[in-house]
């Protein structure tokens, strides 16, 4: 059976399964219970000051009937008193003690830092998250995103953390920024061990249109929330590759950001992640989501021949590059199996309307297949996208007698590139 223990930073876990910090991990019997479900780790909802959060919080959005795509929230951190979750985080870590257990912390002065992390570390935790990320309530107060948008900042709250820490300390980082590099940087001068990406998305869920009031309402105003859930997963995955791909970063990452099932937890731990931290799917589905993701990461690492987990994290990272390094001469055309199609023609109309032009009804009326004309198809994707039957249209590499030609290579050395196609359209 293949290994899924893992090491993220120091801090150690049977698999890479870990809760979020977030309601699921509110309290004390929550983690125990999703312990005892099959989590390898988890991290406290965030510790600091109570604060009083107010009602309601929650918003999703809807696709086609299909809520929970999007989710948002307006909650704030812990608003149960701090010796009682250090409490229950003691009695849990005695219960578990081979299970990874994080507390995530967010206070203001330095004093408060190292007291608050003194006596996380007394309760045998075997980590502390700092949460640089929070982009509601808690930035207007100087915490959360307000730390982790300025880099000078981050490091100087890390280095105070890291100098009071007798255990791994990892930083979550905010993505509302423009760029993620300068704030993975900032974490690792600071000291931390590791980082955890992406906290969540500053956003306005919905508007109701019939009241003319934002969503979540709290009364007859709301305000910004943080936005995650399946929707978020491609940015989540561009910020973790973009510092696992930087060979002058070299943190391990926790990776976090739309993760629902098995196969979304491969892709992070392919694109550099050695743990993954789930909540959204969570919160929709509950606990026992983990055992479809313990088996479905087993058979994939079975499948593959990956006998531990370090054999594939990163296995990914080789292939993010930048456009300017991209073949363009590499070129494929669309191929419809005649066999499978079912003539719904949402590959015409998707072609026709939101592409290049190339793929047509069959002139025979009695053959429902539509027919590609592969002089203009510049394989786009679209209409493989759009297709209900899986497998039906496939992307075909073509022979086009050119040879490799990026264009930075086309730039510098004047290599050429093939002829474009749909020129006269």
């Amino acid at each position: 059976m293949p290994d899924l223990s893992t090491n993220c930073g120091g801090i150690k876990s049977p698999n890479p399964f870990w809760l979020a910090s977030a309601p699921p991990t509110n309290s004390g019997l929550q983690v125990q219970r999703a312990f005892d479900a099959g989590w390898g780790g988890a991290v406290w909802k965030t510790l600091g000051q109570p604060i009083q959060n107010v009602s309601s919080r929650f918003g999703a959005t809807k696709v086609r009937g299909l809520a929970g795509i999007g989710f948002s929230n307006i909650e704030l951190i812990t608003d149960r008193s701090l010796d009682v979750n250090l409490r229950e985080i003691y009695e849990t870590k005695k219960m578990f003690p081979h299970h990874a257990l994080v507390v995530s912390l967010m206070v203001e002065t330095r004093q408060e830092w190292q007291d608050i992390i003194k006596r996380s570390i007394d309760t045998g935790a075997d980590g502390i998250e700092l949460n640089f990320g929070c982009p509601h309530g808690m930035c207007e107060r100087g915490m959360g995103s307000a730390v982790g948008q300025e880099p000078s900042v981050n490091q100087e709250i890390t280095s105070w953390a890291v100098q009071h820490s007798t255990v791994p300390v990892l930083v979550k980082l905010t993505p509302n920024v423009a760029d993620i590099l300068p704030h993975g940087h900032a974490a690792k001068r600071g000291g931390a061990h590791g980082v955890t990406l992406i906290n969540t998305i500053k956003s306005v869920i919905g508007i109701d249109i019939d009241q003319f009031l934002m969503e979540p309402r709290v009364d007859n105003r709301s305000t910004n929330g943080g936005y995650c859930g399946a929707a978020v997963k491609p940015i989540a995955l561009h910020m973790v590759g973009a510092l696992a791909r930087d060979k002058s970063f070299g943190l391990p990452i926790s990776g976090i950001g739309g993760i629902s099932n098995w196969r979304d937890a491969v892709e992070f731990l392919l694109l550099g992640s050695s743990s993954v931290q789930v909540c959204t799917e969570v919160m929709l589905r509950g606990y026992r989501v983990v055992n479809d993701m313990v088996e479905g990461l087993e058979e994939y690492m079975r499948k593959h021949n990956f006998t531990k987990l370090d054999d594939l994290i990163g296995k990914a990272v080789p292939s993010f590059s930048e456009w300017g390094n991209l073949d363009l001469n590499y070129e494929t055309v669309a191929k419809i199996d005649a066999s499978q199609c079912i003539g719904c023609n949402l590959c015409v109309v998707a072609c026709h309307d939101g592409a290049h032009q190339c793929i047509h009804p069959n002139a025979d009326e009695k053959i429902r297949v539509p027919v590609v004309d592969e002089s203009e198809c510049v394989g786009c994707n679209l209409c493989q996208i759009v297709c209900p039957v899986a497998g039906c249209i496939t992307m075909a590499e073509v022979d086009n007698g050119f040879s490799s030609a990026t264009w930075n290579e086309h730039v510098n050395d004047g290599k050429p590139l093939r002829p474009k196609k749909g020129v006269h359209h």
